[in-house]
């Protein structure tokens, strides 16, 4: 961002999720990382301790520091989505610690789909099992655009090499068949710390990076669309008073690409356009916007703008698609199965229209990744591609080229609960 600038954007911010079977260590790799970069607070420390004397451990719970749920500490497991937020002087961090049993499938897309990297943890006795491959395939369909294999438990496996390198042959032979871009390899201890943090003493053999470094120095710079402007309008701003009599902008977030005062806009869906007057954000002025940030655009012309039109550059790239036809990618969340002719509201970007499930294409079976033409029932953790019907168009970019603009979640209007998230084919 140019122009007139505040330092509050001076630290970039990585999302990341952790996948991996029961009992692989997510909890504690993630209770890892936040102890030995010092990101948690005494009180928090003291408080885990005691609850890990409680249940007569012989050393301190990491994991009790994301196992936030009664019931996930008195089962052990995890079985909600848990997010936990530091930093260090490089970085901030987001973390989306997901479930790993089959049955939170649901779960682990949800925490999944913002996520910049994908951490799947492989236990080093058992190797790549199927909720590996599923995971991977989830990774892979949501576009995650960096996963690190981290090959736990090293330190029961008397932290051999020859392990460690046959997991990484193993996954790669089922990267080769995912779209998956960057994948990276570590083995560690998160019990003990090997290669969390601090480098391990007990793998002299391995040369690369720690996972916190990974972390820290991955780039990330280029995951977001920076060509394609895309901007859906959320709020009009009118403020109605003395200092402002005729102030009319345009509130949203930059979903996709860069905006700058004096560029020509096209409102979808009316086509007018109209030149950028000013980029306003906080009551301060910009010459230029990118994603992902939250911004108030003003406009040369005074045209009809209302929540869920989409402001998109003249010139600039492929401009999206305009569709009541679309085919999507879905994770099923609910009880209730999707009902072929059901009616459903679809929310996507700002906008929400009411749409009709024309037909399900196929579901994917999640063990052997292969797709399922027979059985084309959809119920809960189902992962299938639909065809929808919209009652108006849709501006899109498909999910591949877009993760924001590309995605849209299913809601049952009787119920007003999420029932599936989707991902434009």
């Amino acid at each position: 961002m140019s122009g007139k600038n505040s330092g509050y954007l001076d630290m970039e911010l990585l999302r990341f999720t952790t996948a991996g079977s029961v009992d692989d260590g997510k909890s504690t790799l993630i209770g890892r990382l936040l102890y030995d970069s010092k990101a948690i607070f005494e009180d928090q420390m003291e408080a885990i301790e005691r609850a890990s004397e409680r249940a007569g451990g012989e050393q301190v719970n990491l994991a009790l520091l994301t196992d936030g749920l009664r019931a996930e500490r008195e089962q052990g497991i995890t079985i909600d989505v848990a997010y936990r937020y530091f930093a260090t002087p490089k970085r901030k961090f987001i973390i989306a610690d997901t479930p790993g049993h089959i049955q939170y499938t649901r779960n682990m897309v949800t925490g999944a789909s913002t996520a910049n990297v994908a951490i799947i943890l492989v236990d080093a006795r058992l190797g790549v099992l199927e909720q590996t491959r599923r995971h991977a395939y989830i990774a892979s369909l949501l576009k995650i655009p960096h996963i690190i294999i981290c090959v736990n438990k090293m330190d029961l496996v008397q932290y051999k090499e020859d392990i460690f390198e046959t997991i990484k042959n193993d996954f790669e032979a089922i990267a080769s068949k995912l779209s998956v871009k960057d994948v990276r390899y570590v083995p560690i201890s998160a019990l003990d710390g090997d290669n969390v943090v601090d480098r391990s003493k007990n793998m002299d053999w391995y040369q690369g990076p720690t996972l916190m470094y990974l972390l820290e120095n991955i780039h990330i710079g280029s995951d977001i669309n920076r060509d394609d402007f895309r901007f859906p309008v959320q709020y009009v701003v009118r403020p109605q008073s003395r200092e402002w009599p005729d102030y009319r902008g345009y509130a949203g977030r930059v979903a996709s690409g860069v905006v700058n005062v004096g560029d020509t806009l096209m409102v979808l869906p009316s086509g007018f356009s109209s030149k950028v007057k000013s980029i306003d954000l906080f009551g301060e002025q910009y010459q230029q916007a990118c994603a992902p940030l939250s911004v108030t655009i003003t406009l040369d012309d005074d045209i009809d703008i209302s929540r869920g039109d989409m402001l998109v550059k003249v010139g600039n790239g492929q401009p999206p698609r305009v569709d009541q036809n679309i085919d999507v990618m879905i994770c099923w969340f609910n009880e209730k199965k999707l009902v072929i002719g059901g009616k459903y509201a679809l929310k996507h970007t700002t906008s929400e229209v009411k749409c009709m499930v024309k037909e399900v294409q196929y579901k994917v079976n999640i063990s052997d990744l292969e797709k399922e033409h027979n059985n084309l029932e959809v119920g809960m953790n189902d992962i299938a591609r639909i065809s929808l019907r919209t009652t108006k168009p849709l501006f899109f970019d498909s999910y591949n080229v877009n993760r924001t603009i590309g995605s849209i979640i299913l809601i049952d209007e009787a119920t007003n609960e999420t029932v599936a998230a989707g991902m434009i084919v």
